[in-house]
């Protein structure tokens, strides 16, 4: 009988509805700093991305800021997300239950964020408990997504193999860059409208569907482990 997969989750937009909390700070910073950002940019443009490719592309477009007051900016921007996140973020729903029902899973959380936003978001909505310490920041392995290593770090931490391992993540950065890491794919879509799953992914809407996909997973793994 092959051991339970192990479940690597995205956390922003996955696990925690951070996502409008950190568009809001963006657009607010970001404009402030000569960079015209809204927040509808956030989240159709560079939803999941790393914040200084946001920058980057913004400054092909309105110019360059002073490296100095992008440092500040940033400190100053993550000090008010993280302060946020701790009195106003919640768990989207049904990623409690999921991950009650997934428990004898091996589980981590793999994300482009900094390890202390990570923490701060899954201790904030109850969270924390099913992870411990398997928490992978983009910023610790200086991986991000949609580069496959990120994926193969949080894999290799975790003693697993690729195969092994199943990725959920509501991004096209995560997405993509786990499907390229050679590992299973659930893609959280929650905009079906407007996103479409890539090829080689499997597409939930919402976070109560995930349980009985991953006990599809599991019984595929053992018929194809017995044949």
């Amino acid at each position: 009988m092959p051991r339970p997969l192990c479940l690597l989750f995205d956390c922003d937009g996955t696990l925690v509805d951070s996502e409008p909390l950190l568009a809001d700070e963006m657009s607010s910073s970001l404009t402030e700093a000569g960079l015209p950002f809204r927040t509808s940019d956030y989240m159709g443009e560079f939803r999941g991305a790393r914040f200084r490719r946001i920058v980057a592309a913004l400054e092909q477009r309105y110019g360059s800021v002073d490296p100095e007051r992008l440092d500040a900016l940033e400190c100053r921007m993550r000090a008010n997300l993280n302060r946020r996140l701790a009195s106003e973020l919640i768990a989207i729903d049904g990623a409690a239950e999921a991950l009650a029902a997934l428990s004898h899973h091996p589980m981590g959380v793999v994300s482009n964020g900094p390890e202390n936003k990570i923490r701060t978001s899954l201790d904030a909505t109850g969270l924390s408990a099913m992870f411990g310490d398997h928490l992978f920041s983009a910023y610790t392995a200086q991986c991000w997504k949609p580069d496959p290593c990120l994926f193969h770090h949080a894999a290799s931490r975790m003693g697993f193999a690729a195969e092994e391992c199943v990725v959920i993540d509501d991004a096209m950065v995560g997405v993509r860059g786990a499907l390229a890491a050679g590992m299973t794919v659930i893609h959280l879509n929650r905009f079906p409208d407007v996103e479409q799953t890539p090829a080689g992914a499997i597409m939930i809407s919402n976070m109560f569907q995930l349980p009985t996909v991953i006990a599809h997973l599991e019984t595929s793994r053992a018929l194809a482990a017995h044949a």
